[in-house]
């Protein structure tokens, strides 16, 4: 690796906050207002190189990573697609590949679609809250119509064409109260890989409805390790546990919200404006353009390098003697605004439910790394644990 290029990750948003779907919890559908396009449409081809290239440039490779996010990334049109590929042959250099991973809602996925991606070799990220049920309650069409069948039928679609994507879930007030539903139907999925994701949205002095507590997240998370650990190891995997055992091991968390530091993970809007974080796309957080500015000088701003770094200082006192601090990192900026203990703010909302989750999971997931290293198999170790 390079001395002088760190490496850092570019979630692309070729359509910025434009959705095909009007979900309750959703953060992002506003984001557009920061747009300097009076309407968000599709990033030109003009930008799309640019991104490609600099983004190539700034690489210390042999992989250079690109993420298509959105709102929902399909609705750039699989052209769109196509032609990042051409851009990426013809930038990378001999010897280098590219990894894509696209997170979608999977409304617009079909057969040519999937086709594309796997001969593109896309990692594919699919968001679906568990069960139809619960899904159901939150995620509707602009008409208003339930999705989880036709989302359930893209997984489908996608695993016939030989790519397993992950699973993206939202805790939220819908999903605690069902885990064994919500496990049970992603397991049934056969996808291998999921990630949970808390939904924290503040409304006035209060939160909207379908906000989790640090309460019922902790609940849910002991819930579902429970599951994890008695019926899914060898055959799910589960990000924030994956995690866990990483940091146990003696590694570092490779999942932004719980490394003691961020700032590496920008967004590329689709008027090619840069953000320092997907939480944090507003004025107070903009970087520049990439019509005026190349990306890997963005991503050294002073700004954004204090961005980073604010996350490590400011702490609080809570946080810096606990004793599960190395497993979160303190928690993501965007939820900093809670009380600690010592009635501190700037203490990470959802603490509560995290140290419930590591005082109760840790000491079975070192029994079952320790099992691991013995040699013996998943249902060996879900037998004796």
């Amino acid at each position: 690796m390079s001395a002088e290029k760190r490496p850092f990750v570019v979630m692309a948003k070729p359509v910025g906050s434009r959705c095909n779907m009007r979900c309750a919890y959703c953060y992002y559908l506003d984001k557009g207002k920061y747009s300097s396009h009076q309407k968000q449409s599709r990033m030109s081809f003009a930008l799309l190189e640019r991104l490609v290239r600099q983004t190539i440039e700034a690489s210390p490779g042999p992989v250079v990573s690109f993420v298509w996010h959105g709102g929902e990334p399909t609705l750039a049109g699989l052209e769109f697609y196509q032609k990042a590929m051409e851009l990426q042959k013809k930038y990378l250099p001999k010897g280098w590949q590219a990894w894509n991973n696209l997170q979608t809602n999977g409304l617009l996925l079909n057969k040519k679609w999937c086709q594309f991606l796997k001969d593109n070799r896309f990692d594919v990220g699919v968001s679906i809250d568990g069960s139809e049920a619960v899904h159901d309650q939150h995620r509707h069409d602009l008409g208003g119509r339930p999705t989880y069948g036709r989302v359930r039928e893209a997984v489908r679609l996608l695993q016939a064409a030989g790519i397993q994507p992950d699973l993206l879930c939202t805790v939220n007030a819908s999903t605690v109260g069902d885990p064994e539903g919500v496990y049970e139907a992603l397991q049934a999925l056969d996808c291998g890989w999921v990630q949970f994701i808390p939904i924290v949205v503040r409304d006035g002095d209060g939160f909207s409805p379908e906000s989790v507590t640090p309460e019922g997240y902790g609940d849910f998370l002991c819930r579902i390790f429970d599951l994890w650990v008695h019926k899914g190891l060898g055959r799910m995997d589960i990000q924030l546990f994956a995690e866990m055992a990483r940091i146990l091991a003696g590694g570092e968390a490779s999942v932004c919200w719980m490394a003691p530091e961020c700032g590496r993970a920008l967004v590329v809007e689709e008027d090619g404006g840069v953000y320092a974080c997907d939480h944090f796309v507003d004025d107070g957080h903009r970087l520049g353009n990439l019509s005026g500015a190349k990306l890997e000088n963005l991503a050294e701003l002073p700004e954004q390098s204090q961005f980073g770094r604010s996350k490590r200082e400011s702490l609080t006192a809570q946080c810096r003697r606990c004793p599960w601090y190395k497993f979160c990192g303190g928690g993501c900026l965007k939820d900093r605004f809670g009380l600690s203990e010592d009635n501190e703010p700037g203490h990470y909302y959802l603490c509560g439910g995290l140290q419930k989750l590591f005082a109760h999971s840790v000491p079975v997931l070192e029994r079952v790394m320790e099992l691991s290293r013995q040699g013996i198999g998943p249902r060996e170790i879900m037998e004796q644990i």
